[in-house]
């Protein structure tokens, strides 16, 4: 992949001389440690691991915003010398917008969600699954997209004529399975493959209070079913078999005074048959706590699959309780911790985020995530030796 970035990277060495010229260049640096208390416990698995990213964007706008180029590469290299290792485009489009109708043609990035602990209702963008184990990084997802403003509220429709495979951990990272993820034998139920076109749609609209989406999505699944088979070489992989799915999605977001009130739905078709999942909750926060200048917002969030212990997916019936504790400092201080209770099985995962800046260009992250009394039956229980502490500075510039 470090090949192809290449010629966007010396583009954007190029264009540093330009930005006179209207081009803007920005972007991230950042050094990473990722330190494991327990030995590994598969094969060929890393102690600990180092790497180093880089994220630059490169973007420029004409009249007044209405025309606009974005590039975003992004690169990491990682020391454990497995899927860590790895290149994307996290944007690569042409935006404009006349009146109230704005459309976009390239490589973009789409997040839709309201909630904390999961979002069910982010379905465009594919998870980047080598970064971390929230799925909060995302892959650029090839698109055309067309956008509308009208008095009752916003519609948004995407056309993705390219699949993108989810990233898994390889052999020797951290936090996979028992078996690794083969995607070279990857399936797909749809002759097309990686080349079905994904049709998805958003109707938004806001009513005093309450921001309300409802969505449709029309395509291959993001999260595939995993396969047992063999390699090439006769061993034992998990390979990815991609579903045709159509799901229906909603989003809301009620603000009453000091409560913030979340809630996803989906309903969706995969495999022949339909399934419903959920996840809601509140967010309260007590301001300026004992006169420090502090902000304190306590979490709760529950998540439902119908599916069950069959789901392909972490929270089924789960709960979620967290704090967040934003300083209001001159360095947007704050931290983020959350405790995820499995109700069916007993297991728990915790997991703290800190961050803080460090003068005007610098940026110190903290991440720690530990799993407790996993069962069995839980897709996290082969991760169960893989409690870490993530360090992680950042130059932006």
């Amino acid at each position: 992949m470090l090949p192809r970035l290449l010629p966007l990277l010396a583009l954007l060495v190029a264009a540093v001389p330009a930005a006179a010229d209207g081009w803007r260049l920005s972007g991230s640096i950042s050094g990473q440690a990722n330190l494991y208390p327990s030995p590994p416990r598969y094969p060929g698995q890393v102690r600990n691991d180092a790497s180093l990213a880089v994220e630059p964007e490169l973007y420029r706008e004409w009249n007044d915003g209405a025309l606009s180029f974005t590039l975003v590469p992004f690169y990491r290299r990682d020391s454990a010398g497995g899927e860590r290792t790895h290149g994307d485009i996290r944007e690569l489009n042409v935006y404009a917008r006349k009146g109230d109708w704005e459309g976009r043609v390239g490589i973009g990035k789409v997040f839709w969600g309201v909630t904390e602990s999961n979002h069910l209702v982010d379905v465009v963008n594919q998870i980047d699954g080598v970064e971390d184990l929230d799925g909060e990084d995302k892959l650029g997802q090839p698109m055309l997209s067309l956008a509308a403003s009208f008095d009752w509220g916003d519609v948004e429709y995407y056309l993705l004529p390219l699949f993108r495979e989810r990233s898994w951990p390889g052999v020797p990272d951290r936090q996979r399975f028992a078996l690794p993820v083969d995607n070279d034998l990857a399936r797909y139920e749809s002759d097309a493959g990686r080349h079905h076109v994904d049709h998805a749609l958003r109707v938004s609209a806001t009513f005093g209070e309450l921001d309300l989406g409802l969505s449709v999505f029309v395509g291959t699944a993001r999260m595939p079913r995993l396969v047992l088979t063999m390699n090439g070489s006769g061993e034992a992989v998990l390979a990815p078999f991609y579903e045709q799915s159509r799901r229906l999605g909603l989003d809301a977001q009620w603000i009453v005074e000091d409560w913030t009130w979340k809630l996803e739905v989906i309903r969706e078709r995969r495999g022949g048959s339909w399934y419903s999942a959920a996840v809601g909750g509140f967010e309260y926060t007590f301001y300026d706590v004992a006169g420090s200048g502090w902000d304190l917002g306590s979490l709760l969030e529950y998540n439902y699959d119908s599916r069950g212990l069959n789901a392909l997916t972490l929270l089924q019936d789960d709960v979620f309780a967290g704090l967040r504790l934003a300083f209001n400092d001159a360095d947007s201080s704050e931290i983020l911790a959350g405790l995820f209770h499995d109700l069916t099985l007993g297991s728990e995962m915790l997991r703290v985020e800190a961050s803080t800046r460090i003068g005007e260009d610098l940026k110190l992250s903290i991440e720690a995530q530990g799993f407790a009394r996993m069962d069995p039956r839980d897709l996290a229980y082969g991760l169960r030796d893989d409690d870490y502490l993530r360090l992680e500075l950042g130059w932006y510039f």
